[in-house]
């Protein structure tokens, strides 16, 4: 099982992934997404850049904490060697 640290940001105009925001739980994958956070909409959406960004089954990507927090805990079962170097790239495009 891998874990990725994410800080959601609802309500943004698009959908976006990268860029790295320091959390509670350390530095944090930055998930911009359209939906409001009601409802765990935002949540859901976040899950779903997530997995498309990683190259993952939107199914692999579970929350593991924070439902009702910016700052969240996802994390993805059987993950494929090079995930840790997927999450890096995206949360600094500068590597």
């Amino acid at each position: 099982m891998f874990t990725i640290v994410v800080r959601v940001k609802p309500g943004s105009s698009r959908t976006r992934v990268g860029g790295c925001h320091p959390g509670p739980h350390g530095p944090a994958l930055v998930v911009a997404v359209n939906a409001p956070a009601v409802d765990g909409r935002a949540t859901e959406a976040a899950r779903r850049a997530l997995a498309e960004a990683l190259g993952l089954r939107t199914a692999a990507v579970t929350l593991r904490t924070g439902a009702a927090s910016r700052d969240k805990l996802f994390t993805v079962d059987q993950p494929p060697a090079d995930l840790a170097e997927r999450v890096r790239r995206l949360r600094d495009p500068s590597i």
